[in-house]
């Protein structure tokens, strides 16, 4: 019973961390580092982002920190991932993680997970040189969290993350700190249904700094004879971060020795967005050596024409060796409307 109430108790402090910011008013486009609320990975992105549940293993670090210490797909303590993203403008995305069991029952696990945006080179261009100064400059967005998490029961399984943001674009840099919480909770019910949340991004603000706001002044331009270079430094303007309140439920309509058909689907909040709503379904072929899984999507079902991208879907396979290591491949599309359809690659392994 004591531990039921130390649950129940962590429920309600995770609503209540980020309950008040995420119910307010809309503000679309007034937050720093839109990139982590992107989604990383073929398969969260082939189930329309519905991945707060499903997620297991070093994928996991990404969409809920609890998920790290669920049984991953492997059926290993340890995993890691790699995934790629070729998005339009040649801006591509990549993320990887790394997850491993601490002690010897298996039930704590800590992980290291990199999300990084690279928008490539630009060249450098002023008023005297329209054309290009010869010179040129790139832009990026970073995170990198160190999580842990572990099962409190049996049933339960909580995980949190902290994690420094980082955006910088020519000699410009933003950076802060951020935390991300979550839980899982598997029932016996409906063949195994599960529930889960997260908490995303809550941390501090951005605000650029850099040699672009330097600059001399005359503080008292109508005396003469004083010092008419001072330095000083422009106060730029600071913003939250996309902080997000995510839930999910995951139900295995049919479950047997070698097949499986997953429903899912996450109700999501971000303080600088509308409640939207992400659902996807996952058919799956299992045996001892082999899983192969045919993944679809609708994501932002609530937004509409707000946003440019609906259906998502894709395809992903891990096969096992008799070391006991094993080798997954995730793939996703996106298409969009008017920016063309975008290609997501996963790489993981199971040791």
């Amino acid at each position: 019973m004591k531990s039921m109430k130390r649950i129940t108790i962590l429920l309600q402090l995770i609503v209540l961390l980020g309950i008040s910011d995420l119910y307010a008013q809309s503000r679309v486009g007034t937050t720093a580092a839109p990139f982590l609320t992107m989604g990383v990975g073929a398969k969260a992105s082939a189930l329309g982002h519905a991945n707060t549940v499903n997620g297991s293993g070093a994928e996991a670090l990404f969409w809920n920190p609890a998920a790290i210490s669920l049984e991953n797909e492997g059926s290993t303590r340890s995993s890691g991932f790699f995934s790629g993203n070729k998005l339009f403008a040649d801006v591509y995305a990549y993320g990887s993680g790394l997850v491993f069991p601490i002690g010897d029952t298996g039930k704590k696990r800590f992980g290291f997970g990199v999300n990084f945006v690279d928008y490539g080179r630009q060249d450098v261009r002023t008023v005297e040189n329209p054309e290009g100064t010869g010179a040129t400059f790139g832009s990026h967005d970073l995170s990198i969290g160190l999580t842990y998490s572990q099962n409190l029961t049996e049933s339960f399984h909580f995980g949190g993350t902290a994690k420094i943001v980082q955006q910088k674009i020519y000699d410009m840099t933003a950076e802060t700190f951020a935390f991300d919480f979550g839980f899982i909770l598997k029932t016996q019910y409906l063949n195994g249904l599960r529930i889960g949340a997260s908490i995303s991004n809550f941390g501090g603000k951005m605000q650029m700094d850099g040699i672009n706001s330097e600059h001399f002044v005359d503080i008292d331009p109508t005396s003469e004879g004083n010092n008419d270079d001072i330095p000083a430094r422009i106060y730029l303007d600071q913003w939250d971060l996309p902080l997000s309140f995510r839930f999910g439920i995951s139900l295995p309509v049919i479950k047997t020795e070698n097949l499986e058909w997953l429903i899912l689907s996450d109700a999501q909040q971000t303080n600088d967005n509308d409640l939207n709503i992400d659902s996807g379904s996952q058919l799956s072929y299992i045996t001892n050596t082999v899983k192969f899984h045919v993944r679809g999507g609708y994501k932002d079902l609530l937004l509409g024409d707000k946003v440019d991208s609906h259906v998502t879907y894709g395809a992903g396979f891990t096969l096992k060796t008799s070391s006991g290591v094993a080798i997954g491949v995730d793939f996703a599309q996106v298409p969009f409307n008017y920016l063309g359809q975008t290609t997501l690659v996963d790489l993981k392994l199971y040791f």
